[in-house]
């Protein structure tokens, strides 16, 4: 007897048959399950005209070495015909470190813009208009410090918090599973997030707190499934933590967004971005019952996989790179940022990142795929997947609620396991050549390609601790200290962190100062994995 080969399988491991039909979507149902962009449960988008009213925002994730040389990447963007900024912090911003700190060494300005003090976001978006440029900052453990920066800039211009528009990563919980750069345990770090938050309801209505952040899970080796489980969920987590602590969900879910992988399976990646929309939907009308329609309504950002992108002939990252962004703009995204072909060997080139501005253009006005919306809802193929991912992420949030939520499971190590052997199997896929990767297990080529690639000098990292040791002489070291006392007793009384952290930068307090208060008050944070 011979056993029937099994076909392809795409990124999350699901089968795909040779051909789909109207008997694979049969329990489809077309006013409950897609309805018409704009309405419950969004899965065909969120705006009634989607691009037809507006194009997504065209983003390019910019920031190295000090700011005045970021400042300058971020005017010459904006000439390129970018929408909006958003900024790349160095490690030791990200870390909560001070550029000075002996575990900054050979890493400031490497990865992102060192930012130490309010001068250095002063410089950041010197001659910028706040109140007219949508800024993105990926920051998480120290955001309450860095936003605190920018809001006292925007003041500085002029410009008043209820006219900023952008959006503050601040998704802490995907540190803990992913990217492993918090600074506190989870429980003070998510008091910290529902006091920004509160700060934006009352201040910045048109701020967006948090961006829920399935990037950086999927980056670090998750499938597509489980980038969609783990991101919804946490988002879910914030929601009921901010209901905990006072908020009313009307009053801040319509301000939270998402931020979203666009990885190299095409189908996969668009049938994620649909199911996302109306899993959302569906799980904050049954578990949190907003009155508002909008509170129901998942607006994300999306980049184009970090982790796809080759060293080996880096040129074929241009088409990676088409490709994920046409899927991203396929889902329906409102935000968009396309990778430069040269960022797996280093800071992209202003060569490259115009090649990657430009992708999106190509595809927003050459392409014609803007000019209806959803084009690919109905297709039996697409359908019956986002069915599949929908399904298959419910099951992982059973799970989750079975453990007691979000928090607990990290404790555990849960979500952590199953990046890890997700990632894993991915290897050994490649490294097997059950799935190829062209350039690297297929159609190689014996000699290098080498693109010029920009470098950091180590000059920047001299330059950035002596500006910020003359900074540190020149303060009023008496103000200093009783803005940063009366942070931490802020912090000892669990009372509201924003007003007291906007004082502390406003006497010219540094990043790894206030971080430090943090972890002196709140303690640190150690993992435990399950594997």
């Amino acid at each position: 007897m011979t056993s029937t080969p099994k076909g392809p399988r795409n990124l999350s491991g699901i089968e795909i048959r040779p051909v789909y039909g109207p008997e694979d979507v049969k329990g489809l149902d077309d006013r409950r399950d897609l309805g018409v962009p704009g309405e419950f449960p969004f899965t065909r988008g969120i705006y009634p005209t989607m691009y037809r009213g507006r194009l997504w925002t065209m983003r390019q994730f910019a920031g190295f070495g000090t700011a005045e040389e970021s400042n300058r990447r971020y005017h010459y963007l904006l000439k390129q015909g970018n929408t909006g900024l958003s900024v790349a912090f160095d490690m030791p911003t990200l870390m909560g470190y001070d550029s000075d700190d002996a575990r900054s060494r050979g890493e400031v300005g490497r990865c992102g813009v060192a930012i130490d003090s309010l001068a250095d976001m002063e410089i950041l978006f010197r001659s910028i208009p706040l109140g007219r440029v949508s800024v993105s900052m990926t920051i998480n453990g120290p955001a309450i410090v860095l936003f605190a920066m920018y809001l006292a800039v925007a003041e500085r211009q002029g410009v008043k918090f209820r006219d900023l528009q952008g959006t503050l990563q601040n998704d802490i919980l995907k540190e803990y599973i992913a990217q492993k750069e918090w600074i506190c345990p989870p429980a003070p770090s998510l008091k910290i997030v529902n006091d920004i938050i509160r700060f934006c309801v009352e201040s910045a209505p048109r701020y967006h707190p948090v961006s829920v952040s399935g990037y950086h899970i999927r980056e670090a080796g998750s499938t597509a499934v489980q980038e969609l489980a783990f991101t919804l969920y946490d988002g879910l987590t914030y929601v009921k933590s901010a209901i905990d602590c006072g908020l009313k969900v009307d009053d801040f879910a319509p301000r939270l967004s998402f931020f979203f992988n666009a990885h190299n399976d095409f189908f996969e990646e668009i049938a994620k971005y649909r199911a996302a929309r109306r899993l959302w939907a569906r799980e904050m009308k049954s578990r949190f019952q907003p009155a508002n329609p909008v509170s129901l309504a998942l607006r994300f950002h999306t980049q184009t996989a970090g982790c796809a992108l080759t060293a080996q002939q880096p040129y074929n990252n241009v088409v990676r790179v088409s490709l994920q962004g046409l899927a991203a703009v396929l889902g329906g995204t409102q935000s968009l940022h396309t990778n430069s072909l040269d960022e797996t060997l280093a800071l992209p080139t202003e060569k490259a990142v115009t090649i990657a501005l430009r992708t999106q253009q190509i595809i927003a006005h050459e392409s014609g795929v803007a000019n209806t919306i959803d084009p690919l809802g109905g297709a039996y193929y697409v359908e019956w997947l986002t069915e599949r991912m929908e399904a298959e992420a419910k099951a992982y949030f059973a799970k989750l609620d079975e453990m007691g939520g979000m928090v607990s499971a990290i404790e555990r190590g849960f979500p952590q396991g199953e990046i890890h052997r997700a990632a894993v199997a991915y290897q050994k896929e490649v490294d097997a050549r059950e799935r190829l990767i062209v350039g690297v297990n297929a159609y190689a080529e014996p000699q290098e390609h080498r693109v010029p690639t920009l470098r950091i000098k180590g000059e920047v990292e001299k330059k950035q601790v002596q500006k910020l040791r003359q900074r540190e002489k020149s303060r009023n070291v008496k103000k200093l200290a009783s803005a940063l006392g009366q942070l931490a007793g802020v912090a000892e009384a669990n009372g509201d962190l924003m007003p007291a952290v906007i004082a502390a930068v406003k006497a010219e307090a540094t990043v790894g100062e206030i971080c430090e208060v943090f972890r002196r008050v709140y303690g640190r944070y150690r993992e435990t994995v399950s594997l």
